[in-house]
């Protein structure tokens, strides 16, 4: 008996797995604000940093830098730890900085060896009050070496998302079984029309259904995440609201299958239908989004998750989502 459920068995267990270990995997260390955030050449610079999941006053080790490029920064000439998540940190910044812009980002690196190594890109905006010939000797108090690495499995920090990253491996992973799922009834749509099986029409609609509920649970978790980044669990960005009017059509399919009893003309105008939506759903969901503005990563000059948003272990779970909703 259980040789013939083992699909089942195994659904479960993945289940429980990404559910469990991808709510209680903690994020990296992060920065979440620092002030103040612009300062002038040639003055000290007390730079008071808020970090996430932080360990600066455990820390023995705790080492920063402002960092101008690949090969200039300056290291912190003082440390003070507040708490787990506050520091203060001392810097001389240089008279002279290299490049001629009179604005110049710094990017913020804190290392320990609790934490491991992290940054805050444009931590610190630099304006230059006189124009000095560049003297890199200014720059020779960095040591950007031997840095620690962070143990165990964590997820990555974005201080625009913060442990709501978790819900990439179930908004994202939704919709990738969403999509798969209606080319899959797309197929099965076409070879009823072309064949007359019925097997065709019940394998088109069911791999449908489970796509559409894929999709109002990806419209959900979307909503949830929305709220969170946004402060709102909807806008009128085109691509919720092109991706809404997908899922409407989709829906109309369902409404369209209880609408006769008659089970030919119902396979027929159903199998019509799917294909109808799908054609509809690529400009709407694809197309549209692309060609304006949008807020959702990934549409409208916004870029997708990647890198530092989705590594290995942000991976690992997405993937074992992705089997568990085939």
């Amino acid at each position: 008996m259980i040789k013939g459920f083992w699909w089942k068995i195994g659904g479960v267990i993945i289940f429980l797995y990404v559910l469990i270990g991808g709510m209680t995997v903690p994020t990296k260390s992060g920065v979440t604000s620092v002030s103040p955030n612009n300062a002038e050449n040639g003055q000290p610079l007390q730079l008071k940093v808020i970090g996430y999941n932080t360990h600066f006053a455990e820390s023995k080790k705790l080492r920063a830098w402002l960092k101008k490029d690949s090969l200039y920064a300056i290291k912190a000439i003082k440390t003070e730890s507040n708490s787990e998540t506050m520091v203060t940190f001392t810097f001389n910044i240089p008279e002279s900085f290299p490049g001629k812009e009179r604005v110049q980002p710094l990017t913020l690196i804190i290392d320990n060896e609790i934490d491991g190594a992290f940054v805050q890109p444009n931590a610190v905006f630099i304006s230059l009050k006189d124009s000095l010939t560049f003297n890199s000797k200014d720059w020779t108090s960095a040591d950007l070496s031997g840095f620690h690495t962070s143990k165990g499995l964590k997820f990555p920090y974005r201080n625009i998302l913060n442990e709501t990253i978790r819900n990439t491996f179930f908004h994202v992973a939704l919709w990738f079984a969403m999509f798969i799922l209606l080319i899959i009834g797309l197929y099965h749509a076409i070879q009823y029309l072309l064949t007359g099986l019925h097997e065709h029409d019940i394998q088109s609609t069911s791999f449908n259904r489970i796509a559409i509920m894929y999709g109002v649970f990806g419209l959900i978790t979307g909503s949830v995440w929305a709220k969170f980044t946004w402060n709102t669990f909807w806008t009128t960005d085109v691509k919720l609201n092109m991706t809404a009017v997908a899922m409407l059509i989709y829906v109309a399919y369902l409404v369209l299958r209880g609408s006769s009893t008659d089970y030919d003309r119902r396979a027929k105008m159903s199998a019509s239908y799917s294909i109808f939506a799908f054609i509809a759903l690529i400009p709407l969901v694809f197309v549209i989004p692309r060609m304006t503005d949008s807020l959702h990563p990934g549409n409208g000059g916004n870029p997708a998750l990647g890198g530092e948003d989705l590594d290995h272990t942000l991976r690992l779970f997405f993937t074992h989502l992705l089997l568990l909703l085939f």
